[in-house]
């Protein structure tokens, strides 16, 4: 099919992207047809596409894509289309997520709710519009709410003997210096995985930096772009060079030669070299649970179990339940918006040193 006056040439955006299973991008739907293009307007197009894109991290863009795959799936097994949307249908697949017919696993609630979130997200980028609030759709999720609701699954916290140990089986080579530096700093920083691995040695805004440290006489300020702006994360030094975040930071700096770009990068084979690429996220997690097992951390379990009783939040997990310092100053190193929230990852604070009983005279 070729181009003429009255139809032009078509631009970058969601073309073709009205198929039920198609990718969709997150992007702007490209200019009307009846507005004359230019290589200025063209160009601008192009940046407004690229800007829609960051509104949300590659990692939530691929979790709403598989979300829809799933859902076209489901809908071409049943003999239907996911387009227009269908409140009932969209009931009736949330249903067989809650109570699957063809004997798979449940899905949580928590995930349920994640899918509905990558349905509505994907008929936007279709030019439609899904109403959560429908009938069809809300009583059904009310139901499945009050009768699969579960707390949620907590991971493990390391508190400070834990993370001794567990940097205490690292070698002293590149990768051990390096391993160092990840455990130490995403514990005192109370640092998600991926903000750890996100972070350049001074602000030079390379691909996929998420912020960046700068090391301090007192100690290490991060300045980091979260979900809801930018902030300042303080980790002073610690009483000695063992555990020091710190210090192991500058050790890991000084022997891997890093002047600038990602903090933590991955290693050659044989650990003698330290490559260009950034550090994958997912290492954080599995240096977790490797360490806790080198660690010898709950004995009294199989190491399965203890593996999976761990993750890149037991770090998180663990500054939150061991800092003895007033709430609002962890609350404000997570970088949590309410304090109920930073209560989350306490696992052992004193839940009845404020007793409203007998505040109240009883």
């Amino acid at each position: 099919m070729t181009n003429t006056p009255s139809d032009p040439p078509p631009r970058p955006g969601l073309v073709g992207d009205d198929q039920a299973s198609g990718p969709a991008t997150g992007t702007p739907d490209p200019l009307p047809s009846h507005i004359a293009g230019s290589g200025t307007v063209d160009r601008l197009v192009e940046t407004a596409q690229g800007y829609a894109q960051a509104a949300a991290s590659d990692r939530t863009l691929a979790a709403y894509g598989a979300d829809w795959r799933h859902f076209a799936r489901w809908c071409r097994l049943k003999g239907t289309d996911p387009l227009p949307p269908a409140p009932q249908m969209i009931g009736l697949y949330i249903t067989d997520l809650a109570a699957p017919s063809d004997g798979s696993p449940a899905l949580s609630v928590a995930s349920i709710e994640r899918r509905l979130s990558g349905l509505c997200w994907g008929y936007r980028q279709r030019g439609l519009s899904l109403d959560r609030s429908d009938r069809h759709i809300s009583a059904v999720l009310a139901g499945i709410r009050r009768k699969h609701a579960r707390p949620p699954v907590q991971k493990e916290a390391i508190l400070p003997e834990d993370i001794r140990a567990m940097v205490a089986t690292l070698p002293h080579d590149l990768r051990g210096l390096r391993d160092r530096a990840i455990l130490l700093l995403g514990y005192a920083g109370g640092l998600r995985r991926s903000e750890i691995t996100c972070l350049d040695h001074g602000k030079d805004d390379t691909p996929d930096s998420g912020g960046w440290i700068q090391i301090l006489e007192g100690g290490l300020l991060i300045t980091l772009r979260g979900k809801t702006g930018w902030r300042e994360v303080e980790v002073g030094r610690g009483s000695g060079p063992r555990t020091c975040p710190v210090h192991a930071v500058e050790q890991w700096l000084h022997f891997a030669r890093i002047d600038f770009g990602p903090l933590f990068r991955r290693t050659s084979r044989d650990g003698k070299r330290v490559l260009e690429a950034r550090l994958n996220d997912k290492h954080v997690a599995r240096l977790v649970k490797r360490t806790v097992l080198d660690a010898g951390l709950r004995p009294d379990l199989p190491d399965e179990e203890r593996a999976r009783l761990y993750s890149g939040h037991s770090l998180r997990a663990g500054l939150a339940s061991s800092a003895e310092v007033d709430e609002r100053y962890v609350q404000k190193q997570l970088g949590h918006a309410s304090a109920e929230m930073t209560r989350r990852y306490q696992r052992r604070r004193d839940r009845f040193r404020v007793n409203l009983t007998k505040a109240a005279g009883l």
